[in-house]
């Protein structure tokens, strides 16, 4: 398993596990294609012998850097993917200079709340009604030495 930037040429694959993870929501094709254009977004995977089973993105901006996303396809979760990904990109915010990082997460979504207070998120605020379902989001920070 290698972590590693995302490439343009990922994209289409990113899209397709953007779709399996997120239904609700998905980012679409352009959403991801123009992000990947962005001097402050980074992007990184998880490539398993050629095959994109997890990807994350991050943007940074001052001291300051908000997680976009982050998913690993079913098969491939539980097996730390997930952790190394998130770390990833909490690395690139630091090198980056940011000295708090941000991620908004579903309350209905345990599991990732689980991985982000793992990786050393704390919860920070609540956004009421923020998804177009309805459903609240949990904002969590994690403070960067």
């Amino acid at each position: 398993m290698e972590i590693r930037s995302w490439k343009y040429c990922d994209i289409s694959r990113i899209a397709e596990l953007e779709k399996e993870c997120f239904p609700k929501e998905p980012w679409s094709f352009q959403m991801l294609a123009s992000s990947f254009d962005s001097e402050t977004f980074y992007g990184v995977l998880a490539d398993d012998c050629g095959e994109i089973v997890g990807y994350g993105g991050i943007t940074v901006a001052g001291d300051s850097a908000d997680i976009d996303n982050v998913a690993v396809t079913e098969y491939f979760r539980n097996s730390g993917i997930g952790t190394e990904i998130l770390q990833s990109l909490v690395n690139i915010a630091r090198v980056e200079g940011a000295k708090k990082v941000f991620l908004e997460v579903r309350v209905s979504n345990s599991v990732a709340m689980g991985l982000y207070l793992k990786c050393g998120f704390k919860g920070a605020y609540a956004r009421t009604r923020y998804y177009s379902d309805g459903e609240d989001c949990l904002v969590m920070v994690k403070e960067l030495g």
